[in-house]
């Protein structure tokens, strides 16, 4: 990417904001949701942007409280909200438009929220990645009408870490996270003890330094994703049999590694 085609999507972003005038973000401290906060507040001052995040038991702790203070450090007004995705009807049994479900629930109370609020507009962090893979929460976001700035001006994830690294964010080489849903296979039942297993699982991994993680999780099995270059690494003897003792501590029977290494939305396979 050209500095000056850059430059260019960044105008035309700073424009998108000036359109809109007021906004809520739906931020969840992850590497789109940070950056598109950031721009918001440059653009349109911090008096007119509201930084809103789900309280869920799809999310670790840590996200949480990264988003609330990364907020804090901008200045931006932060909401929390309850959300228990198991509560919404169909989505705890996994169907392949489990994200449709999700995004619908979620954004119709964003929707709300910014009714009473009289904020016109709710805004999200798609980029142009989000095109490449199977998308289904999209279908919520264009029905309920939620703005993408990020997509409407054209920035790539690449082109949203660049600017995040010259903006000081401490985002801008985070890795990529997705919700703990999209650790089960389709068509899994998805229960409130699995996620927790899922997170602890995934924790300890990242405790033990490995900075990509996704344990996917069938029944009693864990299928570990991490990046190519790490691999090496978890098959050290005293790494591994940390690892092996530590899952199935918590619950697993099998404990296996992903050769192909960490790639997103990998449960999506099946679907092709």
């Amino acid at each position: 990417m050209g500095k000056k085609e850059l430059k260019t999507k960044i105008e035309n972003l700073k424009e998108v904001f000036f359109s809109m005038g007021k906004v809520i973000v739906a931020f969840s401290g992850g590497v789109d949701s940070t950056f598109l906060l950031r721009m918001a507040r440059d653009a349109l001052g911090t008096e007119n942007v509201l930084a809103v995040t789900a309280l869920s038991p799809l999310y670790p702790e840590r996200e949480l409280k990264f988003a609330n203070k990364t907020a804090k450090q901008m200045g931006v007004k932060h909401l929390l909200i309850e959300s228990n995705e198991l509560e919404i009807k169909g989505f705890s049994q996994n169907p392949p438009d489990r994200c449709y479900l999700c995004k619908r629930e979620l954004f119709s109370e964003l929707k709300s929220l910014a009714q009473q609020k009289q904020i016109p507009f709710v805004i999200e962090g798609s980029t142009l990645d989000d095109e490449k893979d199977y998308r289904p929460g999209k279908k919520a976001i264009e029905e309920l009408g939620i703005r993408s700035p990020l997509l409407e001006a054209s920035f790539t994830k690449a082109d949203v870490r660049e600017v995040s690294k010259s903006l000081g964010l401490p985002t801008w080489d985070k890795p990529s996270f997705a919700c703990f849903a999209s650790r089960f296979p389709y068509g899994q039942e998805i229960t409130l003890e699995e996620l927790k297993q899922v997170s602890e699982a995934e924790d300890f991994l990242i405790g033990l330094g490995f900075k990509q993680v996704r344990v996917r999780h069938y029944d009693d099995l864990a299928r570990i994703e991490i990046h190519k270059e790490e691999i090496e690494r978890m098959l050290d003897e005293p790494v591994r049999e940390k690892v092996v003792e530590r899952l199935k501590m918590i619950g697993y029977r099998y404990v296996t590694l992903d050769l192909q290494g960490f790639r997103s939305g990998s449960m999506n396979e099946v679907l092709r």
